[in-house]
């Protein structure tokens, strides 16, 4: 699983051109599900997701996580984070999940962090074309990748 995370002062959803969630200070996940995918990768990303200390303490560093103040979250499916152009210009995406396995990866994902923060999440519409708006704040924007715990 690959994520892109971005700290955000203001998040929305649109899929067919209707609201379907905004959050306000909080953090937007683009989350891609390679193929090879399993439990132990959305174990270990959900609690890497949560601990993720990028909001700012009294003395402006970065040292609470999201639960610690409070913080929303919206996660989107984006199975794009597993594009490869290693050869030509045109992605492949290959390594991205089947629609029959991300699905339920994904779901699950919402679910743990739902659990996690103990307040709903805003996720988008999987498979549908949408429109993310956001503001970024800082800006600060992450990759993690479960299969690289380097990051």
């Amino acid at each position: 699983m690959r994520v892109v995370i971005q700290r955000v002062s203001h998040a929305s959803v649109r899929v067919e051109g209707r609201e379907t969630g905004t959050i306000a200070h909080g953090m937007v996940v683009l989350l891609g599900i390679d193929r090879e995918d399993g439990d132990d990768d959305l174990k270990w990303l959900s609690n890497k997701v949560e601990k993720l200390r990028i909001f700012e303490d009294d003395e402006g560093h970065m040292n609470r996580d999201i639960g610690q103040v409070g913080g929303e979250m919206v996660v989107v499916s984006q199975f794009t984070l597993f594009g490869n152009l290693r050869k030509g210009s045109r992605p492949s995406f290959n390594r991205s999940a089947s629609p029959r396995k991300a699905l339920p990866l994904y779901r699950s994902f919402v679910r743990e962090m739902e659990k996690r923060l103990g307040k709903p999440v805003v996720a988008g519409s999987f498979g549908a074309m949408m429109e993310i708006d956001l503001t970024n704040d800082g800006p600060v924007t992450l990759i993690i990748d479960s299969k690289d715990k380097r990051f």
